[in-house]
C-alpha cells in the first residue's frame, strides 16, 4: 500500500513539475483508484470516497465551467486587491523588451540560449576608432585641467571632439554620423572615463537620452534631414529637459505644462502651445543650441479635438527661440562637465517642433520610456566601468611598487582583502556592461536588465574607488595634477543620482518592471481582469490557472533543488565543467525567486509595490543572478582562459553569496508569516548557505591583479595607455611595467644580502639609484640592470609623490597677473 500510494505521490509531483493540464491528474487519479481497487489494494468504500475528490479536478479541466464557478468570482477578488495601472504605469511597463532577466525570472533558465548569444565585438572601423581617435581625445583631456583650470572639458578636446564625430556615435552614416554599435559606443565612453570624467559625460549624453536618439526613433523625416546633420557635425549641441523641482523620481508628475492655442510663428497664424517650464539638473544645458524639452499637454479648448489632458510631448526647440532661457550653471561635485537649470515663461512653441509631429502629442513618457530602457544599459555603465578600471589600474601598480617594512605593499594580506575586492568587483561589473550592451545590438531593448546594469554597476562602482582610496592612503586625499584616484572619489555619487536615483532603481523599476514584464502570467492576469466579455474572461482564466500550475510548479522544483549539494539539478551542456556548480547554483537561486516572488504577489497584492524593503530584496536576487550569468558568459566569450579562473571563481561566489543573503532576507522579513514559512519549508528545508569568497580566493586574485600578464590585461583592457610624455600621472604604470625586472635583479642577490655583502634594496626610491651603483661596484649586476633599476627607481619616485602648492594656492599670484591698468581692478577680484 506504501508503494502505491508513493507511486501516486511521484506520479503527481512529475505532473506539477511540468505544469500538465488538469485533464491529465484527473486521468491520473481516476486510474490509480481503479486500478488499486482493481488489485484489491482498496475496497469499494475507499474507493468511493476517493472519487469524490475527482469532482473539482473535473471542475478544473471542463474550462466553461470552471469559468463559471471559479474564474468569474476570482476575478471580481482580483480587481479588489489588485490597483489599476495608470497610463504613465502602463507606458512604463511596455517600454523596452525582455531578455535574459525574463529567463531568469520564469525559475528555468535556459543556460543554452545565453551561451548562443553572439560575444560582443567591434568592427575594423570601430576598433580603429577607439585605438586613435578615442585615445587621442585622452590625450587632450584629463581630470585635473578639467577641474582645476577649465571647469570644462578643455576647448582643444571639445574642438576634437566636435570634429571627429564624437558626438553622432550612434547617428546613421547616411546622416553624417558614425553609425557606431551599442558596444562601441560603451567602450568609447568606457575608455574615455578612464582618463576624464568630463569629456566621457560631454561625449555620452548626445549620444543618449536625448535628441538624437528621439528624432531617430520617432522624428519626422523633415526633423531628422534638418537637425541629424548638424548634430552629428556638432554644430549642434544638444540637451535634454525632464527632470523639475517638484517632479524629479516621479518624471511622470512633471508640472511644466503646454496649453494649446493658436499664435503667430514666422508669419503666419499656426497651432501650438503656451510653454511654461522650469527644469534642473540639465546636462550641456549652458552651451547646448537646442532644447529638447518635456512638458505636459493640456488642451482646454478643445484644438486638437481630444481629451483636455493629453500627456507628455516632447518637443525640440531652438536655444535662441523667443522666451527660452537658458540658466547659469550647476557645479555637480567637481565633475564640472556642462550642467544647468532652463526655464521659460508661456513661450509659444509652434507643434511643428514637437518631435514626430502632431502624431506624437501625448506619447512623450512612451518615447522616455523607450528610450530610457536603452540608454541605462550604456551610459552610466561604461562611465562607471571606466572610472573602475582607472582606480584598479592605478591601484593595483601602486601597491605593487609602493614599499613599507622593505616589502611591496600588495604583499600584505590586510591590503590585498581590498585590493581583490576591486579586482574582482571590476571582472564582474565589466561582464555586466559587456552583456547589456551585446543585447543591444541584437535589438533588444531590455527595460529591467539596463536598470540592473546602471544600479549594480554604479553600486559596486562605488566600493571599488572606496577601496582604492583606503589603499593609497594620504596620496588619495590631497588634491593635485599627480593624484589619479580623487576625482573619481568625488564624482561617484553623481552616477548614483542621475538616471533613476539608486534607491528608486532598486526599489521600483527592477522588481516592479521584472515583475510584471518577465513573468509569463502576470501582465496578462492585470489586463485581462479589465477587458469585458467572454474573451475578456478566458484570457483571464488561462492566466490565472497558468500562474496556479506555474506557481506550483516552482514550489516542487525548489523543494526538489534543495536537496544537499543540489544533485537534481541538471549541469548546462555546453558550459565550462570547472563553473558547473555555479550553474546549478544559479539555477536553484532563480526557481526560489520565481517562488518567492509568486508567493509574495499571492499574499500581499496590490499592497506589494509598497512593500519595497520586500521588493528591493526581490530585485537583489534577480539582479545578483544576472550579474553571475554575465561573469559566466565572460568566461565562455573570452575562451575560457584557465588563467582568469580566480577573477571568475571571485566574483561568482560572490553574487551567489549576495544572492542567497537577499534570499534569507525575504524569508526572514516577509511581512506574511504563513509567505515565511511556506518558503523557508520549500527552499530552505535543509538551511545553510552560499559562502562568499573565502581568504584563499582573495589572495589569489591579489596576485593575479598586481601580476603582469593577459588576465591583468584583460581585466584592464579598453583603458587609456598612460604615456609620460602626454602626462606624468603616467609615472605609477611606467614604474610597474619595469618592476618586474627589479623584482628578479632583488630575487638573485638575495643570497648576497643574507650575506651581508650587500644592503637590502632601499625603501627609498631616490636612495635606489646610489645602490645600485655600489652594487654594480661590486660585480653583482651589470650596466644593463644599473639602468633599469634607475629607470624604475625615478618614475617609483614620481609615482608616490604628492604635489603641493603655495601657502594661497596661488591667489596672489593669480591677482598680480590680473589687467592693472583697469581702475580698481585688483580691489574688485579681491572682493
Amino acid at each position: 500500500m506504501a508503494f502505491w500510494i508513493g507511486a501516486l505521490i511521484v506520479a503527481g509531483f512529475a505532473l506539477v513539475l511540468w505544469q500538465a493540464h488538469a485533464w491529465l491528474h484527473l486521468m491520473l487519479f481516476a486510474a490509480w483508484i481503479g486500478a488499486g481497487y482493481a488489485l484489491g489494494l482498496i475496497g469499494w468504500q475507499v474507493a468511493a470516497m476517493l472519487s469524490v475528490v475527482l469532482v473539482p479536478l473535473l471542475v478544473l479541466a471542463l474550462h466553461p465551467v470552471r469559468r463559471v464557478l471559479l474564474t468569474a468570482p476570482l476575478r471580481n477578488v482580483f480587481r479588489k486587491i489588485m490597483p489599476r495601472m495608470s497610463p504613465t504605469e502602463q507606458a512604463a511597463i511596455d517600454a523596452g523588451t525582455v531578455w535574459w532577466d525574463a529567463e531568469l525570472f520564469a525559475g528555468k533558465p535556459d543556460w543554452r540560449r545565453l551561451l548562443a548569444t553572439p560575444a560582443p565585438s567591434l568592427t575594423g572601423e570601430e576598433q580603429r576608432f577607439l585605438d586613435v581617435e578615442t585615445e587621442k581625445l585622452c590625450d587632450l583631456a584629463n581630470d585635473w585641467e578639467s577641474t582645476a583650470v577649465w571647469q570644462d572639458m578643455p576647448p582643444a578636446a571639445w574642438a576634437y571632439a566636435r570634429d571627429k564625430g564624437f558626438l553622432g556615435m550612434i547617428i546613421p552614416k547616411a546622416y553624417g554620423g558614425l553609425g557606431f554599435s551599442a558596444y562601441a559606443h560603451s567602450q568609447v565612453i568606457q575608455k574615455l572615463s578612464t582618463r576624464c570624467s568630463a569629456a566621457a559625460v560631454s561625449v555620452m549624453v548626445p549620444n543618449s537620452l536625448g535628441p538624437a536618439e528621439l528624432l531617430l526613433h520617432y522624428g519626422t523625416d523633415a526633423q531628422k534631414d534638418h537637425y541629424l546633420p548638424r548634430l552629428a557635425r556638432g554644430t549642434e549641441i544638444p540637451c535634454f529637459a525632464l527632470t523639475s523641482p517638484y517632479a524629479g523620481s516621479d518624471a511622470a508628475s512633471i508640472t511644466d505644462t503646454g496649453i494649446v492655442c493658436r499664435g503667430m510663428w514666422q508669419g503666419r497664424e499656426t497651432l501650438g502651445f503656451r510653454v511654461t517650464w522650469n527644469k534642473r539638473y540639465i546636462t550641456l544645458a549652458p552651451i547646448a543650441t537646442v532644447l529638447g524639452l518635456a512638458f505636459r499637454v493640456r488642451d482646454p479648448d478643445g484644438l486638437l479635438g481630444g481629451e483636455t489632458d493629453l500627456g507628455i510631448t516632447c518637443a525640440l526647440i531652438p536655444h535662441d527661440h523667443p522666451g527660452v532661457q537658458i540658466g547659469r550653471r550647476h557645479w555637480p561635485l567637481n565633475a564640472v562637465f556642462q550642467n544647468g537649470p532652463t526655464s521659460g515663461e508661456d513661450v509659444f512653441v509652434p507643434i511643428d517642433m514637437v518631435i514626430g509631429g502632431r502624431a506624437q502629442v501625448g506619447g512623450g513618457w512612451r518615447m522616455l520610456m523607450e528610450c530610457l530602457a536603452a540608454g541605462r544599459a550604456i551610459s552610466l555603465p561604461s562611465s562607471n566601468v571606466g572610472m573602475a578600471k582607472l582606480a584598479v589600474g592605478g591601484v593595483s601598480a601602486y601597491a605593487a611598487i609602493r614599499r613599507q617594512f622593505n616589502v611591496p605593499i600588495g604583499m600584505f594580506e590586510g591590503v590585498q582583502e581590498p585590493l581583490a575586492r576591486m579586482a574582482g568587483h571590476l571582472y564582474a561589473i565589466d561582464a555586466t556592461r559587456r552583456l547589456a550592451a551585446s543585447a543591444l545590438d541584437q535589438g533588444e531593448k531590455p527595460s529591467v536588465v539596463s536598470a540592473i546594469a546602471k544600479y549594480h554597476v554604479t553600486e559596486r562602482a562605488r566600493l571599488i574607488v572606496n577601496d582604492g582610496m583606503d589603499l593609497i592612503g594620504g596620496k588619495g586625499i590631497c588634491m593635485g595634477p599627480g593624484n589619479f584616484l580623487a576625482r573619481a572619489y568625488q564624482q561617484i555619487p553623481i552616477a548614483i543620482t542621475v538616471e533613476g536615483a539608486n534607491i528608486m532603481t532598486r526599489t521600483l523599476i527592477i522588481f516592479g518592471q521584472g515583475a510584471i514584464r518577465c513573468h509569463p502570467y502576470i501582465l496578462t492576469l492585470l489586463r485581462s481582469a479589465e477587458e469585458p466579455g467572454g474573451a475578456g474572461l478566458a484570457r483571464f482564466d488561462r492566466a490565472l490557472f497558468g500562474y496556479f500550475a506555474f506557481l506550483l510548479r516552482n514550489a516542487a522544483r525548489a523543494l526538489a533543488f534543495a536537496t544537499p549539494a543540489g544533485v537534481l539539478i541538471p549541469t548546462p551542456s555546453g558550459a565550462a565543467p570547472e563553473l558547473a556548480l555555479y550553474y546549478r547554483r544559479a539555477t536553484r537561486l532563480s526557481t526560489a525567486l520565481a517562488l518567492a516572488s509568486d508567493v509574495s504577489m499571492a499574499t500581499l497584492g496590490g499592497t506589494l509595490k509598497r512593500r519595497e524593503t520586500v521588493t528591493g530584496r526581490l530585485g537583489d536576487i534577480l539582479s545578483q543572478l544576472f550579474i553571475l550569468s554575465a561573469v559566466l558568459k565572460r568566461f565562455e566569450d573570452e575562451g575560457r582562459p584557465a588563467v582568469d579562473l580566480p577573477f571568475v571563481h571571485w566574483a561568482a561566489r560572490d553574487a551567489l553569496a549576495r544572492a542567497d543573503t537577499a534570499l534569507r532576507e525575504v524569508i526572514a522579513n516577509h511581512p506574511s508569516r504563513f509567505a515565511a514559512i511556506a518558503l523557508r519549508l520549500l527552499v530552505r528545508p535543509f538551511g545553510g548557505r552560499f559562502s562568499a569568497p573565502d581568504d584563499r580566493a582573495a589572495a589569489a586574485v591579489a596576485q593575479l591583479v598586481q601580476s603582469h600578464g593577459p588576465a591583468r590585461d584583460r581585466l584592464l583592457a579598453g583603458s587609456w595607455t598612460p604615456r609620460m610624455e602626454v602626462d606624468s600621472i603616467a609615472a605609477t604604470h611606467v614604474a610597474f611595467e619595469l618592476y618586474p625586472a627589479v623584482a628578479a635583479i632583488e630575487a638573485r642577490l638575495r643570497p648576497a644580502i643574507r650575506a651581508g655583502r650587500i644592503a637590502r634594496l632601499p625603501q627609498n626610491f631616490r636612495a635606489l639609484g646610489t645602490w645600485a651603483a655600489e652594487v654594480q661596484a661590486q660585480g653583482l649586476i651589470d650596466g644593463g640592470e644599473r639602468e633599469a633599476i634607475t629607470r624604475f627607481a625615478e618614475h617609483a619616485d614620481i609615482a608616490i609623490q604628492v604635489d603641493d602648492f603655495p601657502s594661497d594656492f596661488g591667489l596672489a599670484e593669480g591677482l598680480r597677473q590680473l589687467d592693472s591698468s583697469k581702475p580698481g581692478a585688483l580691489a574688485e577680484a579681491a572682493e
